[in-house]
């Protein structure tokens, strides 16, 4: 199932494969950790096709554990800390039989779960004989679904040849952005730099002493980062491009990171839990337009969503209706607009604000905020109204002292030429955090 990956790492022997906790492993230490793990798990019983969590962060263990697991066709549930409150429940959801702990010192723990896989995914996947992955969404707008995929098509265009980058593992280990950054880096040579924390600074740090040349992360990180200046402070040099997706980005916050970085070249990235990470490329580095598709991926536009048609797509959830079509196109639930080749993301069709019969954006409307001054953040909803249905309420966090009648005044004024009437917030909250989550992707409740 890896025989790819073991040459590439053959070939890359005595170049870096890892950072972690800032020390340097190289491609030979990955591949003797490879070994004794996949005699390590049979010695522990852990058997061919079982399901198996692999609670970790990136790691070298960790690391070549999804390898060795892979190798004995197990279906992996990856968990990260984020998800440390959902860990049982997860569990419960994927029908885990076996639990593989690895702590931050790369201690590893395996425990025998008494659940007995009865779900129909999971044993036509058994039957294939081929390892899966569960992926579990960030459930930021409801409950979290189980997604199972096949992980044989999803590994597939990790075979082509691709540029050898030092890359930050900045997309968490749960995450099928993650996923895709371990792959892509391991498959090509490359060297993963891990972070012990996920601030602006340490970011900084880590590109600046390590050399890295691709960060993908998402479009709230980016905002922090800009809002944060720490950038001044460190040498970024080598970093030649930056990745973002997982939510809709702010073309104000887009447009400027490329202002203070022009050399960094910048590139949207369009992929979901339930089907993997596309292949992609921005119209330019200062646009919202993007060109997607990769080898047998297709896309169709009905009623204005996407609905995507790829060999990577997941077999289903776990515990949620399926969402593809009867011809068997995902619903992707992103609102676009076509210009020839390039879609651009409105938002999820469920996030719409509908005031009076009209839409409403939320990322529209937090777009105009952002590039007032003193808005730090904000996270845009609809909130009932007896007369409209709906009416646009605003989140925002402030980095000056004025009260909220004051801000809503000075609001108003500046969105009047901006927005239309019905799209400025007619709801205003102060707080005083950001409106983000462990995997740094926006929340609006």
């Amino acid at each position: 199932m890896i025989t790819f990956l073991r040459k590439a790492f053959e070939a890359n022997i005595d170049n870096d494969a890892l950072v972690w906790q800032n020390q340097v492993y190289k491609y030979s230490d990955l591949l003797s950790s490879l070994e004794y793990w996949s005699g390590r798990l049979k010695d522990a019983e852990v058997a061919q096709s079982q399901v198996v969590a692999l609670d970790a962060d990136f790691s070298p263990n960790a690391l070549t554990l999804m390898l060795a697991l892979i190798d004995l066709r197990c279906i992996i549930v990856p968990l990260s800390s984020t998800v440390a409150a959902q860990k049982d429940e997860f569990c419960r959801i994927a029908e885990v039989e076996q639990i593989i702990s690895v702590n931050i010192n790369d201690e590893v723990d395996i425990i025998a779960t008494n659940q007995k896989p009865a779900h129909l995914l999971i044993q036509q996947l058994k039957e294939r004989k081929h390892p899966g992955l569960v992926l579990f969404s960030s459930g930021s707008t409801g409950k979290s679904k189980a997604a199972l995929h096949d992980f044989v098509p999803l590994l597939e265009k990790f075979k082509i040849p691709r540029k050898t980058l030092r890359t930050l593992a900045f997309l968490l280990f749960d995450h099928i952005g993650g996923i895709n950054t371990l792959f892509y880096t391991l498959a090509n040579g490359g060297c993963a730099v891990t972070l012990r924390e996920r601030s602006p600074e340490a970011v900084c740090k880590m590109i600046q002493d390590y050399k890295v040349e691709l960060l993908p992360t998402s479009p709230t990180f980016i905002n922090l980062l800009l809002l944060s200046e720490t950038w001044k402070h460190f040498n970024l040099s080598s970093l030649k491009l930056v990745t973002y997706g997982t939510e809709t980005m702010p073309l104000s916050t887009l447009q400027r990171f490329h202002q203070l970085f022009p050399d960094v070249k910048l590139q949207q990235t369009y992929g979901l839990s339930e089907i993997g990470i596309l292949s992609s490329k921005s119209r330019s580095p200062d646009s919202l337009w993007v060109k997607i598709g990769g080898s047998g991926i297709t896309y169709r536009i009905i009623d204005g969503i996407l609905q995507v048609n790829t060999p990577s797509a997941m077999l289903g959830y776990l515990n949620a209706p399926s969402p593809f079509t009867e011809d068997g196109w995902f619903n992707t639930g992103d609102q676009v607009e076509v210009d020839g080749e390039y879609i651009r993301i409105l938002g999820r069709k469920s996030e719409i604000i509908n005031v009076g019969g009209e839409k409403v954006w939320p990322a529209e409307v937090e777009n105009v905020l952002l590039t007032m001054e003193g808005v730090e953040d904000a996270a845009v909803t609809g909130r009932a109204n007896p007369i409209t249905g709906q009416m646009v309420q605003a989140r925002v966090k402030l980095n000056t002292d004025e009260s909220l009648s004051d801000f809503r005044k000075r609001m108003r004024q500046y969105c009047k030429d901006k927005l239309q009437p019905y799209k400025i917030p007619q709801q205003v909250i102060l707080e005083n955090e950001g409106f983000h989550g462990g995997r740094f992707k926006k929340i609006r409740r």
